[in-house]
């Protein structure tokens, strides 16, 4: 990586350059720099609005980059090991969703694994890519899903050696990896494309010690979240590409769902966080690895709380581990994960990323200093103090392998009713049930409703899980099919 070309930000300078410009403007967002809208102006900042502005030739074109864009790009694919990065302004979702559409068409089959994010499984409504899944792995005392087993994989592979590529979570939300190159080499010795959520593994490209990343192992595409490690804007994201994938037909998927309207406030802090971490994130990761060490050892002084780590790894479902996820099992407290989510909001002021039936994430990056840890670790406690009581009776299944009746989109589009939860059981769903965070289906369109899966839905709305995905706001009815 060239480390002179990394301390430029094309995009960055362009809007600096333009501002001095005191161009008129008679051409959208309406709010003209703020000056349309003096209370957001008020509440953003002057500053802020100023370079909210529409694409035009200074600026270049995020649907057709040729100017500053592509160079702020070209330097974000050098900076990743990429081939090619695209500026993605609808989040990772979007990415998720250009991948599988840049590879599978209609009727076409993808390896995947079940635990994917909500995106895969949208991604193949819309293309009309069939999936074919891979059981994760479970680790029952956590009750969590794990990464794909290399033998699974190449079950899968044997199995169906039309399918047209592999898709890999890299890491999973707990910080779980797969081997990611023996999959990846796997599936090009059959032919196959490989595509990696690597929604939470931006820091891997920078930080020393990380698991390897999409585009050392060799995959072929990898969507990046740099405003969730990389300290971008959220909603900000990249595409990155490699081994010879057409950059203009990837950049016309692309195209099919991405906003014409890309805002320059995301497109700049794309730029500007890719030179942040180009030049300083090693130093940054570094003080984040050792933050998470360090918390995980207060934590587990605490008693009754367990923050995991590289100890469960097993070189197969758990292969590596992301060493900055602060992932805490709260079951021996007799607390579901969900209820130390919302206490540590409600009566301490810590936002946490999630809670789910048996565990917490509270997630490490850029941003983080040690006397917020330290103030973690002493909430944690006191809610040990207050709060830990019997976990008889209580749930620890994360994932409940599911029975795939019909295709998602043949599901979705499918002719459905709305029934009743509790008269659900036997039929297949319609539509998406799942906790938000993390976004991971309960059920999917096409999967058949089970009682196993009717008891979690209960026990976790009882818990105060937010679940999202139904047209039922209330999730007291299911759409099913016909």
């Amino acid at each position: 990586m060239n480390q002179l070309s990394q301390k430029r930000a094309p995009v960055l300078e362009a809007l600096n350059r333009f501002k001095a410009m005191r161009v008129v403007p008679f051409d959208v967002p309406g709010h003209k720099r703020g000056r349309g809208n003096r209370e957001l102006a008020d509440f953003l900042g002057d500053r802020c609005l100023s370079v909210d502005v529409n694409s035009m030739k200074p600026l270049d074109n995020l649907c057709h980059p040729v100017s500053v864009i592509r160079d702020a790009e070209d330097l974000a694919a050098e900076a990743f090991g990429a081939e090619h990065a695209f500026f993605m302004v609808n989040g990772t979702t979007s990415a998720v969703q250009s991948m599988v559409m840049s590879v599978c068409k209609r009727g076409e089959k993808i390896i995947m694994p079940r635990n994917v994010h909500r995106s895969a499984i949208n991604a193949l409504i819309l293309s009309g890519a069939v999936p074919v899944y891979v059981n994760p792995g479970m680790n029952r005392d956590l009750g969590i899903s794990l990464g794909m087993s290399l033998d699974d994989v190449r079950q899968a592979v044997i199995e169906n050696p039309d399918a047209k590529a592999v898709l890999v979570n890299n890491p999973t939300y707990y910080g779980i990896c797969s081997n990611l190159k023996a999959i990846t080499d796997l599936a090009h010795e059959y032919g196959m494309r490989v595509l990696v959520d690597e929604a939470h593994g931006t820091h891997f490209y920078f930080g020393e010690q990380m698991p390897v990343t999409a585009m050392a192992a060799g995959a072929d595409m990898a969507a990046v979240s740099m405003h969730k490690s990389g300290g971008s804007l959220t909603q900000s994201s990249l595409l990155l590409t490699s081994h010879g994938m057409s950059e203009g037909y990837v950049r016309q998927i692309i195209n099919l769902t991405q906003t014409t309207s890309g805002s320059y406030l995301l497109i700049s802090s794309l730029d500007i966080s890719r030179r942040n971490l180009a030049l300083n994130g090693r130093r940054i990761f570094s003080r984040v690895s050792t933050m998470a060490e360090y918390a995980r050892s207060e934590i587990n002084r605490i008693g009754g709380y367990y923050a995991f780590s590289g100890e469960l790894i097993n070189r197969d479902t758990i292969y590596d581990f992301d060493r900055t996820k602060l992932s805490i099992h709260t079951l021996e407290l007799g607390l579901a994960g969900i209820e130390v989510y919302d206490t540590l909001r409600d009566e301490y002021d810590i936002q946490i990323e999630f809670g789910d039936i048996g565990n917490i994430l509270a997630y490490l990056s850029i941003g983080d200093r040690i006397l917020d840890i330290e103030r973690l670790v002493s909430a944690l406690s006191e809610i040990r103090r207050q709060y830990a009581g019997d976990k008889t009776g209580m749930l620890s299944q994360e994932y409940i392998r599911p029975q795939v009746v019909a295709a998602p989109q043949e599901a979705f589009y499918a002719e459905s009713e709305s029934v009743a939860l509790n008269e659900s059981s036997g039929r297949i769903c319609g539509e998406f049930v799942m906790c938000y965070p993390p976004g991971i289906p309960i059920l999917a369109p096409g999967e058949r409703i089970t009682a196993d899966i009717l008891t979690y839905i209960r026990y976790a709305k009882e818990r105060g899980c937010f679940l999202t995905g139904t047209r039922d706001s209330r999730v007291n009815r299911l759409q099913v099919i016909k």
